[in-house]
């Protein structure tokens, strides 16, 4: 066997940066939309993944748009359950053995009947697909930047109720480029105070300035992107030195014209600098593909060897939350993967 040639499905992995309606079947989104009545834009109905480019901010306009008239089409519990199953069955075909799926329940609480019901419905939903799939799941609530401060202490007072229950992280998403994290500083105080990891967005569509922010003012235990920390030589010494887990998704780096094609992506920069790094697929339903392909990509793009996909792997597996029990399996998993012929 040539030694880039394993089946990087195979390889067990962790899962660390799936947003929730991102994370749909576009045949679901077709479905659901024909449920509710749902008018869906040609660029969902395509069969391709839409055109999409955020670097201005009409084009992160478009894209964000895109991805709200999806998440409108999730208006019940058993779609919420259906998401979540098919989410982990995808994952678990990629070779997932634990999957942290981020999502703002304020997006669907109006039609489930507010934030603890939404998050109850979502917890019973992780619980039974994880039973279903044998993928071990839990849950990031995330923030959203665009929104009020106390609204982000509010989803934080939220996720440490229901630390018990599954909730593992908090995290800051949408537009990194507006507004200040530390904005956002009492709202992950709360949710460090209860002992969830701090996972905000930063340096993607940001530049690096956007990571060290996340560090100093939120505490960024891992960073959601974080791959334009590249650019600064010191800043990956103390990302390396902290072991700050940036988790990287190349194939929505290039669609969202971050990078021009998969070969410009500093993978290799943060590698080298030893930044664990924990590979995602972001929003599947927008950017075509999903987990396992963005090892494939790695391979291709940048000449990783089945050794190095393995030390990503593993990677993956530290920076996640998963019990000590599936990370040794996880990990075990892995050397069997490299001794596999």
């Amino acid at each position: 066997m040539l030694p880039s040639s394993r089946d990087v499905r195979l390889l067990p992995k962790a899962h660390l940066h799936l947003h929730f309606t991102g994370s749909m079947r576009p045949a679901t989104l077709l479905e659901l939309a024909d449920k509710h009545g749902v008018h869906l834009p040609d660029a969902l109905t395509g069969g391709e993944p839409p055109k999409l480019r955020a670097t201005d901010e009409r084009g992160w306009f478009r894209f964000q748009r895109l991805y709200d008239i999806a998440r409108s089409c999730l208006r019940t519990a058993e779609d919420i359950q259906r998401l979540v199953r098919e989410a982990a069955q995808e994952d678990a075909r990629d070779g997932s053995g634990w999957l942290e799926i981020q999502v703002d329940p304020t997006s669907y609480a109006p039609r489930l009947g507010g934030l603890v019901p939404t998050m109850e419905i979502i917890l019973d939903a992780v619980e039974s697909a994880s039973r279903e799939t044998g993928v071990g799941m839990r849950v990031l609530i995330a923030a959203n930047r665009m929104k009020h401060p106390l609204d982000a202490r509010t989803l934080a007072r939220l996720a440490v109720r229901y630390a018990d229950r599954g909730v593992v992280g908090f995290g800051l998403s949408n537009d990194e480029r507006r507004g200040f994290a530390r904005d956002f500083d009492r709202a992950f105080a709360i949710a460090r105070d209860g002992g969830l990891l701090s996972a905000p967005h930063g340096g993607e569509l940001a530049g690096p300035g956007s990571v060290r922010d996340c560090l100093d003012d939120l505490h960024a235990e891992r960073v959601g992107h974080g791959v334009r920390a590249a650019e600064d030589p010191r800043l990956l010494s103390r990302l390396a030195e902290r072991g700050v887990t940036c988790e990287v998704c190349p194939a929505s780096n290039v669609a969202l014209g971050v990078y021009e094609k998969p070969e410009d992506i500093p993978l290799r920069v943060l590698y080298d600098a030893g930044v664990p790094m924990a590979l995602g697929a972001d929003d599947p339903l927008l950017f075509g593909s999903r987990l396992a392909d963005q090892y494939d990509l790695v391979r291709s793009s940048h000449g990783f060897t089945d050794a190095e996909l393995a030390e990503l792997a593993r990677q993956s597996v530290r920076g996640s939350r998963a019990p000590d029990d599936v990370r040794r399996r996880m990990l075990d998993g892995i050397e069997d993967w490299l001794k596999s012929e």
